[in-house]
């Protein structure tokens, strides 16, 4: 066979390059892509019903004794009847009743396990790590357009986020301290970020005589926003937008208010109960708040990652109610510093308040250019944690991370069908 001709060996090295370099990009793009998890199914078997509770428990500025990431691994792995018997469920009604659900799960074992990855970094620790990275969202311009819009207020003293538009996700430590309901729970409210109405000068919302000239506190949320929308190889489509007719008004007069909306229900698994799930007790630390009214807000979808750690720019998101800044949203972002399948450590900064929260990212849609956020996580706080078993605690802060079982039992909760639920 003869040498192969420069015009036939030109076209193909150039094809192959061409296929090397799209290859390349997909797989660059697979690592910012939102990915598609089959979740079992979680059906309902029983429900009977309690005795009312007593709403005695008082809230718990930390918690403490936690078993956290590293104690968890030696511990056994769970049974599907453990499983089951964590994710049944307790529902209290706004008239103070209360009843008592079992599940059972279905298909568990079609779900890809997720990353058992440990972190090589060295955990820092405390609620707030040297400088103050926080941003406080005081500007209603800001604080009641998405996502920072998502965040609620729980009146128990916790942050909670719109999952769908008549539920929240918040902390189960929130609502109970896994004996009995917190005094309060059963007038529960939430209060929802809104625009002050503001006659006169400028019209109704608007800026009056502003002429562009900033208030102090503007470039705290211009910054937020910009740190919030840049996850590493996301569009920067509007940066530098939304700075026209910036209000001249003081930062208090500029302050959003709550709208308050009742509780119809609130559900909490039965692995957050004492006793119950022993180990895994922080793996549960979670409920769901269904309000007598939804809101004109919108929500945040729920979403599944096999790794925090293994995304590109690496990075979450989170805004609550921290007690230090009374009134004011506070929004931060931040690397993790080590996760199992249940929970992650996080260098965030947060004080009490900012419990509840919802942990999010950045992602592309599967198929499309679209750039999605969606709640991987909740923020749990700041936690004494028995790290090798021995009774010795160290102090970190803790979020629980949505895995396919919790994501189906969060869905079902919201939806009331099970069949709705099947992919994440």
């Amino acid at each position: 066979m003869g040498p192969i001709p420069l015009c036939v060996l030109l076209p193909v090295t150039v094809l192959a390059v061409v296929l090397a370099v799209a290859a390349e990009e997909n797989a660059v793009d697979d690592e910012y892509t939102w990915p598609q998890w089959k979740v079992p199914l979680v059906r309902q078997r029983h429900t009977v019903p309690l005795s009312s509770p007593h709403f005695s428990a008082r809230p718990q500025a930390q918690l403490s004794g936690t078993c956290g990431i590293e104690c968890q691994r030696r511990l056994p792995a769970s049974s599907l009847d453990d499983l089951e018997q964590f994710l049944s469920y307790e529902t209290v009604y706004e008239n103070g009743t209360r009843t008592f659900t079992s599940v059972s799960v279905q298909g568990l074992n079609e779900v890809a396990s997720l990353s058992q990855n440990v972190s090589s970094r060295s955990r820092q620790k405390r609620e707030v790590y040297g400088t103050d990275t926080r941003f406080t969202i005081s500007d209603k311009q800001f604080s009641t357009k998405y996502p920072f819009s998502t965040s609620v207020k729980i009146s128990t003293g916790c942050s909670g986020v719109l999952v769908s538009p008549k539920h929240v996700l918040t902390a189960a430590h929130c609502i109970h301290d896994g004996k009995d309901y917190l005094d309060g729970v059963q007038k529960l409210r939430v209060g929802i970020l809104k625009e002050k109405s503001r006659r006169g000068k400028g019209g109704k919302g608007r800026g009056g005589r502003g002429k562009g000239k900033r208030r102090k506190g503007d470039k705290d949320e211009e910054e937020a926003q910009e740190k919030e929308g840049d996850d590493g190889k996301g569009d920067r489509k509007g940066k530098g937008k939304g700075r026209k007719s910036r209000s001249r008004r003081s930062a208090e007069s500029g302050k959003p208010s709550f709208r308050w909306t009742g509780v119809k229900k609130t559900q909490v698994p039965k692995g957050w109960f004492k006793g119950v799930s022993e180990g895994l007790t922080a793996d549960y630390d979670y409920a769901v708040l269904e309000l007598k009214k939804a809101p004109k807000v919108k929500y945040m979808d729920l979403g599944v990652i096999p790794s925090v750690k293994k995304l590109p720019a690496g990075r979450i998101h989170f805004s609550g109610f921290d007690d230090d800044r009374p009134g004011n949203l506070v929004y931060r972002f931040c690397s993790v510093s080590d996760e199992s399948k249940d929970l992650l450590y996080q260098y965030c900064d947060a004080k009490p308040g900012s419990s509840g929260s919802g942990i999010y990212i950045r992602l592309k849609e599967p198929g499309k250019k679209k750039w999605t956020r969606k709640i991987i996580g909740v923020f749990s706080g700041h936690q004494w944690v028995d790290v090798n078993g021995n009774g010795m605690q160290q102090d970190y802060n803790v979020a629980v991370r949505i895995t396919p079982l919790k994501y189906a039992q969060i869905c079902y909760w919201i939806h009331g069908d099970s069949s709705l639920c099947k992919v994440a």
